[in-house]
């Protein structure tokens, strides 16, 4: 690593000044040496490849069975065909963090695998099992036997000491070629608002990363893991030099939570509102937009009784900076339940921290899951009463009243343009307080029907015969 770094200095010497070519030359073996291959050999070895087969049950059926006349005279029950089973194969990359055979990838490399098999640098294999995967962060682990003998492992770094310009090289199997290294350079530290997955807070990298590289390593030049790539931006399915990876302190927060078989909870302080625009920042008298403006507290919850108020500018926590909603959200899931955390605020222009606890989001009330059946039109919409805790598992931006948890396709409510995640705010006159009480009302409401829902901060109302 010295000699990384040392060829680097010697380079960086000859650039301050113009100087002719003639005197450009090479002036230490060290500068013509230069090279990550030390590093490569250190780290690669705790890289995996992971390859999964998914075994899918299919139905064969000829157009004529979906046919109303034809079912006349042959039933539903030629309807679908005969199943059929087609096994589906897939690649993806892991890293080993455990030298009792923990892996971290992606959950969308493994999801719905019946088999997953994880191959060594050196060309052994093992097969494995999952031991926690997490949806919303597209994080998975991952375990393999290995009766005692102890793995390469790649050491996480602080993923908040990244800046943009630090050296990085990825670490993967991209379309299966084998393991393969590329190199570049942070192109973006808290990337939000990508449209990756809907609790998104990503480094950016201009490292080529392509199908196959997911749930690889993204290390830096002192040779630990500081990312998990995890998506590109392309129009051709291959890299363009915008990736995204996981940064390694959520990665960290996830293997603490779950790596012996526990369960990630993410904190909860009972605040909500939107993120500081430029207007915003002016009529503040900010110097520039960055923060959050608490517009929501939840009675009684950890941010209320800490003391803040609707007005503040949540700017941090714990000392790190928060630009946007999405960057709150992420420094406080790196944060583990039961404890403290510092928020800084400005107050009317004053700089002020406050503690404010960590705590599991409430469960009450229950959930009270009811899937609306029946010729009415939200037939086939799954609705639930809202709590903190059921808000923060299906993302929604509210801690109380009904939503819609899921639709099933094609279904009455999925036609007339309902949606998971609307709020059901009011069916005709009727304000709803319940989902029992909601699926009463559409049970013994005839038509016609007024329904008004909110969805995402927009109130819009349908009105059907």
């Amino acid at each position: 690593m010295k000699s990384i770094y040392a060829a680097f200095a010697a380079l960086l010497l000859l650039a301050p000044s113009p100087v002719l070519a003639e005197d450009a030359v090479p002036q230490s073996q060290g500068q013509i040496d230069l090279t990550f291959a030390p590093l490569v050999k250190a780290a690669a070895p705790a890289v995996v490849n992971i390859y999964t087969r998914t075994v899918i049950k299919e139905r064969q059926a000829s157009p004529f069975f979906d046919d109303p006349f034809f079912r006349q005279f042959f039933g539903d029950q030629f309807k679908s065909g005969q199943p059929k089973e087609r096994v589906q194969g897939s690649l993806g990359s892991g890293v080993i963090v455990r030298t009792d055979g923990l892996i971290v990838t992606n959950n969308h490399v493994i999801e719905g695998a019946d088999q997953i098999r994880v191959v060594l640098n050196d060309k052994r294999e093992f097969e494995a099992k999952v031991i926690a995967a997490e949806e919303r962060l597209d994080l998975a682990l991952l375990k393999v036997e290995t009766k005692g003998e102890a793995l390469p492992v790649l050491t996480l770094r602080d993923s908040d000491e990244l800046d943009v310009g630090d050296l990085v090289l990825a670490i993967g199997n991209p379309f299966g070629v084998g393991q393969t290294v590329t190199s570049g350079i942070v192109s973006g530290v808290a990337r939000t608002n990508t449209g990756i997955g809907d609790f998104g807070y990503f480094i950016q990298t201009d490292a080529a990363i392509n199908p196959g590289n997911s749930g690889g390593a993204l290390i830096s030049t002192d040779g630990k893991l500081i990312g998990i790539p995890t998506a590109i931006f392309s129009k051709t399915g291959g890299s363009v030099g915008i990736g995204f990876a996981i940064p390694s302190n959520m990665v960290a927060a996830v293997i603490k939570a779950e790596g012996n078989g526990g369960k990630l909870v993410r904190p909860w302080i009972g605040a909500a509102g939107e993120a500081v625009t430029n207007d915003i920042a002016q009529s503040l008298g900010l110097a520039r937009p960055v923060g959050v403006v608490v517009q929501q507290l939840y009675a009684d919850g950890p941010a209320e009784n800490a003391g803040i108020k609707p007005g503040d500018i949540i700017v941090g926590v714990n000392g790190r900076e928060v630009e946007d909603p999405e960057g709150l959200r992420f420094r406080l899931a790196t944060l583990p339940v039961g404890e403290n955390a510092t928020l800084n605020l400005i107050r009317k222009g004053a700089a002020i921290d406050l503690p404010v606890a960590l705590i599991a989001p409430p469960d009450q009330p229950a959930p009270g899951e009811t899937l609306l059946s029946g010729r009415q039109p939200l037939s086939g919409a799954l609705i639930v009463n809202l709590s903190p805790a059921t808000a923060d598992e299906l993302n929604i931006g509210a801690w109380e009243g009904v939503a819609i948890a899921k639709i099933k396709r094609g279904s009455i409510a999925d036609r007339i343009g309902f949606e998971a995640g609307d709020l059901i705010v009011k069916i005709n006159d009727h304000e709803i307080t319940s989902a029992a009480d909601l699926a009463n009302l559409m049970d013994e409401t005839p038509a016609p029907w007024s329904i008004t829902v909110n969805r995402g901060g927009k109130v819009k109302t349908f009105n059907l015969d």
